[in-house]
């Protein structure tokens, strides 16, 4: 799949201080960029919310995205305590 990255991940992904969680989070990345279709996703999770938006568990944090414009667009990647705040 085609995918972006807003830049509010890109700061997200900047505020993780964690070596061992940033490679999970780049392996999902790859996952995402090597499937197919959403069955091929692990740990993916689609929200009630009113438009295509997903997300993926890794360990305590979640990886928000949006599927648009035949594309994933990464949105954020926060703990689970504050994703649902700001994500979607």
């Amino acid at each position: 799949m085609n995918t972006r990255f807003r830049e509010s991940f890109d700061e997200d992904l900047a505020a993780i201080a964690d070596a061992g969680l940033l490679r999970r989070i780049r392996k999902v990345i790859e996952q995402v960029e090597a499937a197919r279709t959403f069955q091929q996703i692990p740990n993916l999770k689609r929200l009630d919310a009113k438009g295509k938006y997903y997300r993926i568990r890794v360990g305590d944090f979640r990886v928000g995205f949006v599927f648009e414009q035949g594309a994933v667009t990464f949105v954020r990647c926060l703990d689970r305590k504050e994703i649902y705040r700001y994500f979607p």
